[in-house]
Parts: structure tokens; sequence; C-alpha cells
């Protein structure tokens, strides 16, 4: 048979493709995966906003106690070791709870710091001094200032759950 004459017979048409799927409302597949990535990124952001304001705090801190530090250095008063132990009994406050330690003074503050970061250095070391120092109307020439500081810088990042 004469190809021309077959294809007038069959009146063959070209091939018909579907329209393409429209791009909304989108296949659910993606709209769980749209909704697993918000759920990852704000448990993200609120993970390093945490972080951030923890290492924001450690920092200011860290920066108070280096004042602290100065005015030891230049001029040891009981003020200002005073004024480092009511730092650290408010870090104290925040990491613990206050039935725990707002009542704490003398040798069992002491101990109490020795327990959670002190390793010793304020019962027996140069941290001994916060027992009873803001008390005295001088403070003694033997008043190591930078290992008192490193002391309690130490003891700050501890408790501050930052590693700064």
């Amino acid at each position: 048979m004469d190809p021309a004459v077959a294809s007038q017979a069959l009146q063959l048409r070209d091939i018909h493709m579907p329209p393409a799927p429209p791009w909304w409302p989108p296949a659910p597949a993606w709209w769980a995966l749209a909704t697993l990535s918000i759920v990852l990124l704000s448990v993200v952001a609120r993970y390093l906003w945490r972080a951030w304001r923890d290492w924001r705090r450690v920092r200011v801190l860290l920066t108070a106690l280096d004042e602290i530090e100065h005015g030891l250095v230049a001029e040891p008063r009981p003020q200002r070791l005073a004024t480092l132990a009511v730092l650290m009994k408010r870090v104290a406050l925040a990491r613990h709870p206050r039935s725990e330690v707002a009542a704490l003074s003398g040798a069992a503050w002491l101990a109490f710091l020795d327990r959670t970061g002190g390793d010793g250095g304020f019962a027996t070391g140069p941290g001994r001094v916060l027992a009873d120092g803001v008390y005295h109307a001088t403070l003694d020439d033997d008043l190591d200032v930078p290992a008192l500081m490193e002391l309690v810088r130490r003891w700050v990042r501890h408790n501050s759950g930052w590693r700064a």
C-alpha cells in the first residue's frame, strides 16, 4: 500500500503532550520539606541566640572583673574586694538555687565556691581572702591579686556555662 494513501486513510494526528503541572500548590513532599526546614532553622536560631547571649553575659562579667582587678592593683581596698564578692554571689545566684547560695558566708561560702569549680583555690588558696577580707580596714600585703583574679575568672567561666 502506498504510504500517502495509508496516511490519508488513517487520519493520524500529532502526539499531544499533557499540560505542565502548575507551580502552585506544591506537592505534599515540598510542604513537608518546607516545614522541616523552618523548624530546623528556628531551632538553630534559638541555639545561636542563647549562645550569643551567654557569651555576651560572660564578656560583661569578665570586663567587670578586669575593672575590679585594676582597682585592686592600683589601690587594694576592702571595698573593691566587696565588689568582687558581690559579683561572685550574683553569678552563683544566677546559676544555683537561691536556697543553696543566698545564706552562705565565710568558710561555707568558700567551700561552696570550691565545690562549684574552685578546685580548692578558695578555701586554701588565694581566694580565702573573700571570706573575711572585706571586713578588714586594710588588706594584707600578701594579697596575690593576679592569682585571685585568675581563680575568680576560672570560677566565673565554669559557672556561666561558657568557656570564653
